[in-house]
């Protein structure tokens, strides 16, 4: 399901909501340590003995695996085929998505406000919009973010996404709700309405980056290599494994994996490798670019080497922004919308978007950390 952030809520009955974040253009040199040969490739697989894991994070062992639709998956869509072998040198991921707790010691180190609560300048905004639209009124060019209209009752029409999306002024990371909510006794759930930008300098802080997709697809396969979901090929083991929606979407949620909406991290159990919740509960941000004929364009007659995604974005459905890949759905993915509940499932985000269903998790390379 696509939405967008500010640019676009502000006219949601002009043009239609896409879903943003991401700049996908951080590269991660090859380290040279304890490589072994791969398919003509000198593969980064273990962890170096020097290196200790860094806190909170998980070593992800090298590995050559198959990314993008699987082929006993019957919700796999075009932008993820054909699938195809990448080969991807070993590297340290978050262990959870970024949780408020940690979003807090960024923002109280550095002062950093977020792109949700920054005034909206018009004049700049315009430029990524639609030739023609008209400037909205000021009561609506302010600060905030979509929030998910859980009070919908009915639904016209399933490509009408601003029937259950609302521009909430106010809204932010601090305020997932709107100005009268907090994330008081919240430290442990996921940071949300966080855009690209403010994913960037949370990572810049940490000495982390964003994930390639290639990366996070490795991650999500934990000790497997063609699986359809972190635990497997089991739909049925859905509710038990991930924060996703059951009942009629958009109308009714009838909450059987434990929670209505946003979730804890770790309330489910982790993937083969120790990682929570890499399916459901927030979308997660990475650096690839998105573009819905990359897979199809690539050269898929040997196994792509760190692939870093797509050289130039495209999207039918977005075509005035520039969008990155986004992975793993979130506790509004349903069966009957986008069943984006799985590991090769992608799409689309504008860099200046935020939303209470998406958030991020960061990785760390062996060259990254020997520069500490």
């Amino acid at each position: 399901m696509k939405f967008s952030t500010f640019k676009f809520s502000v006219v949601l009955i002009l043009v239609h909501l896409t879903l943003g974040c991401g700049n996908g253009k951080k590269r991660n040199p090859n380290t040279e340590e304890k490589k072994v040969e791969t398919e003509g490739y000198q593969l980064l697989a273990e962890k170096p003995n020097d290196l200790d894991t860094p806190e909170g994070m998980v070593w992800v062992k090298g590995k050559t695996f198959l990314q993008g639709a699987k082929a006993n998956d019957p919700f796999a869509m075009m932008r993820e085929k054909p699938a195809h072998k990448v080969t991807v040198d070993g590297f340290f991921i978050d262990a959870t998505e970024v949780t408020n707790k940690a979003f807090k010691a960024f923002v109280d180190a550095t002062d950093y406000i977020t792109v949700a609560e920054r005034p909206i300048d018009w004049e700049v905004m315009k430029k990524e919009l639609p030739e023609g639209i008209k400037k909205p009124h000021d009561s609506v060019l302010q600060p905030g973010s979509l929030i998910f209209n859980k009070n919908v009752k009915a639904v016209a029409n399933m490509s009408n996404y601003a029937q259950w999306w609302t521009w909430k002024v106010g809204a932010n990371w601090k305020h997932p709700e709107g100005p009268e909510s907090t994330i008081d006794g919240k430290d442990n759930y996921p940071v949300v309405h966080i855009a690209y930008e403010d994913a960037l300098a949370y990572c810049k802080w940490a000495n982390r980056r964003l994930p390639t997709e290639a990366e996070w697809e490795a991650a999500a396969q934990g000790n497997n290599s063609n699986d359809i979901f972190t635990w497997g090929n089991d739909s049925e083991a859905l509710t038990k494994n991930a924060n996703t929606w059951q009942g009629v979407f958009p109308v009714k949620n009838e909450s059987v994996d434990g929670f209505e909406l946003v979730a804890p991290v770790k309330s489910y159990p982790p993937n083969s490798l120790g990682i929570y919740d890499m399916l459901g509960n927030v979308w997660e941000l990475t650096s690839d670019l998105f573009n819905v004929h990359y897979y199809s364009q690539a050269d898929t007659t040997k196994a792509i080497v760190n692939p870093k995604g797509a050289e130039t974005a495209y999207s039918p459905d977005n075509p005035y922004q520039l969008e990155h890949v986004m992975k793993g759905g979130s506790f509004l993915c349903h069966a009957s919308y986008c069943a984006s509940y799985r590991i090769s499932a992608r799409m689309g985000t504008s860099e200046d978007s935020g939303s209470d269903h998406v958030g991020f998790r960061t990785v760390a390379t062996v060259d990254m950390l020997k520069k500490e």
